[in-house]
């Protein structure tokens, strides 16, 4: 009886919290749809007296002062290239640690998991001055070179590679493999599920960074749509709710779609990383 009153209390504060992260999300797609006037006026209505599409019609097409496809085609290669290159960089990182005899490895080791505890805002300031150096502002190198490093996502893949089974790459060695041949071919389609939560977790930050892109870009071609959402939020949208509500849904769909796409493999891969 104890155990049942338990998960019940437990089941109900989840959805309680799932509230608190929904109803926003509801708020907004709701007042999208409505005109400006009800959208001021209206005070708490979920659903609009005049459902209307043309805040996301004048958002997306009708207004040449907010070219929003080219801010989530900006948001989109710069999210999904350095995705890419952490994944690439940090599961060749991480194995090598695990399994190869890498030179100084444990002062390595000391080093990725102490550069976790420095904040991103103490290396904000040095990293704007060296790429100011090189010329790189206001260009792509600026807005994805910074998330190459990623230092999270080295110590995810290293905890779970030290548990990787040993004896499956010593069969694969038996039956003539190379070094390379087993981490493509036995290590790395097991780590499906890590290398997902670890993707996720990438894209999602770089999607949603704000300030790095604010300051280092400065022409409205190179806008992300987080800076660019920013931008009409204090210009042409400050009086329209409905229209800035609606650029804000479409910033969202591309974060939905991959955390979809990859829910099953993000769980199951934080679970097997011991991720709380």
């Amino acid at each position: 009886m104890q155990s049942r009153s338990f998960k019940i209390s437990i089941s109900i504060v989840a959805v309680i919290i799932g509230l608190l992260f929904i109803v926003p999300i509801l708020w907004m797609l709701a007042t999208s749809f409505k005109t400006d006037q009800e959208a001021f006026t209206a005070g708490i209505k979920w659903i609009p007296e005049v459902f209307t599409l043309e805040n996301y019609q004048y958002t997306l097409v009708g207004n040449s002062d907010t070219p929003v496809m080219k801010w989530m085609a900006n948001s989109l290669f710069v999210g999904i290239t350095g995705t890419l290159i952490v994944l690439i960089v940090d599961t060749l990182a991480a194995y090598g640690l695990a399994r190869l005899d890498v030179p100084f490895k444990k002062l390595l080791i000391s080093i990725f998991i102490g550069s976790l505890m420095i904040p991103w805002v103490i290396t904000f300031l040095p990293l704007y001055m060296e790429f100011n150096v090189l010329g790189l502002l206001d260009t792509y190198a600026v807005l994805i070179l910074p998330y190459s490093a990623n230092a999270f996502g080295v110590f995810l893949l290293y905890q779970y590679f030290r548990g990787f089974p040993k004896e499956l790459e010593e069969a694969a060695f038996l039956d003539g493999a190379n070094k390379w041949q087993v981490f493509v071919r036995v290590v790395l389609p097991s780590a499906r599920p890590v290398i997902w939560t670890l993707a996720i977790f990438t894209f999602m930050g770089i999607y949603n960074d704000f300030l790095w892109p604010l300051v280092t870009t400065n022409s409205p071609e190179m806008r992300t749509i987080t800076t660019g959402i920013a931008i009409m939020q204090q210009g042409s949208f400050v009086s329209s709710p409905g229209r800035l509500m609606a650029l804000t849904s479409i910033a969202t769909i591309p974060a939905v779609l991959l955390f979809i796409i990859g829910q099953r493999s993000f769980i199951k891969g934080v679970n097997q990383t011991g991720i709380k």
